[in-house]
């Protein structure tokens, strides 16, 4: 479990009973949890929320604020600063757990000593990107589907200071974008990736994770340059177990590109009680140092 302790302007209070408390900066939400399924006794705190998501017995949800918040505020990791703003499909615009992640490619990239090049699918907001671009990437390119998150993302480039960085931001289907640059002949030396369920691209593409993923991580393979870095792949999948991720990886980058692989499960600190609640899988391959 790789657990995103470094945090100080997001902290996960509590969770249980299908439910978990946050600081987000000093702004403080209730949201529904399925993972959260052990019993807790909630105490008093669980009530002093600014927001409180309730889901519909009919799918979707709403917000309730009990305080009357800004649209949106900032929240910071380490030198990385974001936009947050509860979305009325239950996020914020970030996923802290995502540290981990982020952690790991800024390291990677900042123990190089070569330029490198990353591609970020599925890129939302733009986590990644920022963290990559801020360790010194030569370039990101940054593409998503939604032509709002991709909006979102530009927000955090400029509160990152990363305007006078090399980052594209493209609104585009990631497969027919990743086989284009395939026939262009460009090659990218990190490849990170978060594929939701189910999507569809700004032209009705339909996406499904397992129909698709291993497909879209063969195409990928030909726009790696000779020698990449490292290929991350982010889960939400309900169901998927992080061994899929680690056997893809096996089949497909190990036995061109020799390296390390590693799978498993990141997620969060819980303040109450000392528990990690599982946020999603990872697998990633490496190039060995």
């Amino acid at each position: 479990m790789r657990v995103s302790s470094d945090w100080k302007d997001y902290e996960c209070l509590d969770a249980g009973n299908g439910e978990k408390l946050e600081r987000w900066g000093e702004v403080i939400f209730r949201r529904p949890e399925p993972q959260a399924m052990w019993p807790i006794d909630k105490d008093a705190s669980w009530n002093k929320v600014d927001g409180f998501y309730h889901r519909s017995d009919k799918g979707g949800g709403y917000w309730d604020f009990k305080t009357k918040l800004k649209d949106s505020w900032t929240i910071s990791y380490k030198d990385l600063t974001f936009k947050v703003s509860p979305t009325n499909f239950k996020h914020t615009g970030l996923f802290p757990e995502q540290a981990a992640n982020w952690d790991f490619m800024m390291d990677k990239i900042r123990k190089a000593n070569r330029p490198i090049k990353v591609l970020n699918l599925f890129a939302y907001t733009g986590g990644a990107t920022m963290a990559c671009s801020k360790a010194g990437a030569v370039e990101v390119v940054h593409l998503d589907a939604a032509k709002g998150m991709v909006e979102w993302a530009k927000e955090n480039m400029h509160l990152c200071n990363l305007d006078d960085h090399r980052i594209r931001f493209i609104v585009d289907d990631c497969l027919k974008f990743v086989e284009r640059e395939a026939r262009r002949g460009n090659k990218y030396d990190a490849i990170v990736m978060d594929p939701p369920s189910y999507g569809r691209g700004p032209n009705g593409e339909v996406w499904k994770f397992e129909q698709n993923l291993y497909n879209l991580i063969n195409s990928c393979m030909k726009i790696l340059s000779d020698k990449p870095l490292f290929f991350l792949i982010n889960s939400y999948t309900t169901g998927i177990s992080s061994t899929v991720l680690y056997n893809i990886l096996k089949t497909t980058m190990e036995p061109k590109y020799k390296g390390s692989i590693d799978a498993g499960e990141i997620g969060l600190p819980i303040t109450r009680n000392n528990l990690v609640l599982p946020c999603g899988i990872y697998g990633r391959w490496e190039e060995n140092e």
